[in-house]
């Protein structure tokens, strides 16, 4: 006679149920305080901007209204920033995995010759740097200035990001796999393509995610190395509106219905959004990786 399976549950005591229940209420108070922004830029950027100016909105939007996107798409400098930041934050992430990959993979093989010494140099600049006055004469010397290789070459490698990746490499890529494609006359640079990068696909999407939100939220250095206002990128731009209260050229015909701050006042909410869409677009497909590739990349360092 076969024996009666009994599934046993263990109560929780008073203690861990208040104790639970005081978690709960603090995580409902963290979502509530990081979405409310949220919602309320969003909310201020759909209505009017009388009901923006004279702070009706609250948390839903006051007589709903795409005039702030549609005269944000209508300025020329605005459209011009948006592609600017699409290239700048497409090939800064590219240049940036391609280069931290190379750095971070020879690191993490223990034949790698003076790989330790090479390791603490460059944690070293994590802790000190040579300060904005000696970069800045370093970009001018080699003829960045107003170029947009100043946006993508002075800081195509975060030194957490190498970390991060050495970590990922020495924990999920073992030396064996290596000596077999080796006794097979595979090259190291073959060894890289064909079966790393195959292999490291959840820690390139953190260094994608990373590397991409980093980029597109930059301006600092579009701030000090460009000139040209054709080659601003979006934040710049963002920047001007939200600190300088100047809602840029290209508005006139739209002030003349519309007074002058109401319409800059809308056009801050309106330029955040359009500014934060793509990384909350881009985020949902790389989450699964994201998490998989920080939980794995942080077992060994």
């Amino acid at each position: 006679m076969a024996a009666q399976r009994t599934n046993y549950k263990i109560k929780d005591s008073a203690g861990d149920k208040f104790f639970l229940f005081i978690i709960y209420i603090i995580l409902v108070l963290v979502l509530v305080a990081v979405l409310y922004p949220l919602i309320y830029i969003v909310s201020s950027s759909l209505s009017s901007p009388a009901a923006v100016t004279s702070g009706k909105v609250w948390l839903w939007p006051v007589d709903f209204s795409l005039e702030g996107f549609k005269v944000l798409f209508q300025n020329k400098q605005v459209v011009s920033g948006y592609g600017n930041s699409i290239f700048y934050t497409g090939a800064g992430t590219l240049i940036s995995v391609v280069l931290t990959i190379m750095i971070a993979y020879p690191l993490s093989r223990k034949t790698f010759f003076g790989r330790n010494a090479l390791m603490m140099l460059i944690t070293f600049t994590l802790l000190f740097s040579g300060g904005l006055i000696p970069t800045y004469m370093v970009v001018k010397e080699v003829g960045l200035i107003d170029s947009r290789w100043a946006l993508l070459i002075p800081n195509a490698i975060w030194v957490w990001q190498v970390i991060i990746a050495r970590s990922f490499f020495q924990s999920s890529i073992p030396d064996e796999l290596f000596e077999a494609s080796e006794m097979d006359g595979c090259s190291d640079l073959r060894f890289l393509r064909s079966i790393v990068v195959p292999l490291s696909m959840p820690i390139i999407a953190v260094l994608v995610l990373m590397y991409a939100v980093g980029q597109w939220n930059a301006y600092f250095d579009a701030l000090i190395y460009l000139k040209t206002a054709d080659k601003f990128p979006l934040q710049l731009i963002l920047r001007s509106i939200i600190i300088q209260n100047n809602s840029a050229a290209g508005l006139n015909d739209a002030m003349k219905q519309v007074e002058r701050q109401q319409l800059a006042e809308l056009l801050k909410y309106s330029l955040i959004v359009v500014a934060t869409l793509p990384v909350l677009v881009i985020y949902p497909f790389v989450q699964r990786y994201f998490v998989q590739g920080m939980m794995v990349g942080s077992v060994k360092g």
